[in-house]
């Protein structure tokens, strides 16, 4: 019996803008390595153009994303969750390699995020039920509270996936579409998720995703007049008062997660719309 030696092929990850994958157009690069010092893959670091990009991308997507119906949103989500299913084991090794955790708790990890895309998908056709409401009024009028998506949101998120599945579903389930800041070694089950959603129904640019510093794209994404809101959940406490600064200068809704598992971080980048209309004789 022949055998041969092969050589290993390492991979540089690239960016996922409007369902494609762009080289950042810095050309730079940061290493992610093992815990025992093992390089793992090379993915990009995201400049202030690629945000822009990313921005303009989710934004000429996010009207026809709003204006889905939510039976059709859940679905798509659900799909994402039945492909990830698929590609199951390659995160589950890619966890292991970048976090140092056991296959154990590594299958249990993705196995919740799948989960969770599930339980967001459920969400689509009920939030109208839990947030909207028929008010009562004097007169001869309806009035009625309607939840609209805010519109250009970004997320952050560092070491954990769950943190990083709850951040994009949560903003994305209502109508919002996203931009999720990545840093550290996340960034490489982070990109294949990418390749998860790039594969799926999602019409593109409805999720971008960008690797790198978030001390570096973070500021830049509070300051950015396009982007509706921001959740700097991941960001360092003593770092968010200067972002929530930036932030202000176009009415920027921040949002830090609480870290429980409830519709209120969907409705944290939800707005309500009170509709009159006249009742007829």
């Amino acid at each position: 019996m022949v055998t041969t030696n092969r050589i290993e092929v390492k991979k540089t990850y690239k960016l996922f803008i409007n369902g494609a994958f762009p080289r950042s157009e810095s050309g730079r690069v940061f290493e992610v390595a093992s815990k025992s010092g093992d390089f793992i893959a090379n993915p990009c670091l995201a400049s202030r153009k690629d945000l822009r990009d990313s921005v303009s991308a989710a934004r000429a997507a996010q009207s026809g994303w709003a204006k889905a119906t939510a039976y059709n949103r859940g679905q798509i989500l659900y799909r994402i969750a039945e492909m990830l299913e698929g590609r199951a084991e390659q995160c589950e090794a890619e966890l292991c390699a970048t976090s140092a955790i056991t296959k154990l708790k590594a299958k249990a990890t993705v196995s919740q995020a799948i989960d969770r895309w599930v339980w967001y998908a459920g969400w689509s056709d009920k939030l109208s039920a839990v947030h909207g409401a028929t008010n009562p009024v004097a007169g001869p009028y309806y009035n009625f509270t309607i939840p609209e998506p805010l519109g250009v949101v970004v997320v952050t998120a560092t070491d954990s996936f769950i943190d990083f599945i709850d951040a994009i579903a949560a903003a994305v389930v209502s109508g919002n579409t996203v931009i999720a800041l990545v840093s550290g070694g996340l960034s490489v089950p982070a990109m294949t998720f990418a390749e998860v959603l790039a594969t799926s129904d999602l019409p593109a640019g409805v999720i971008n995703i960008l690797t790198g510093s978030l001390d570096e794209l973070a500021p830049w994404a509070a300051s950015h007049m396009d982007v509706d809101g921001f959740d700097i959940t991941a960001i360092a406490k003593k770092k968010r008062a200067d972002l929530m600064v930036s932030g202000a200068e176009n009415l920027k809704r921040m949002y830090v997660a609480d870290g429980k598992l409830t519709p209120s971080r969907i409705l944290a980048f939800m707005e309500e719309k009170t509709v009159w209309h006249t009742i007829g004789v």
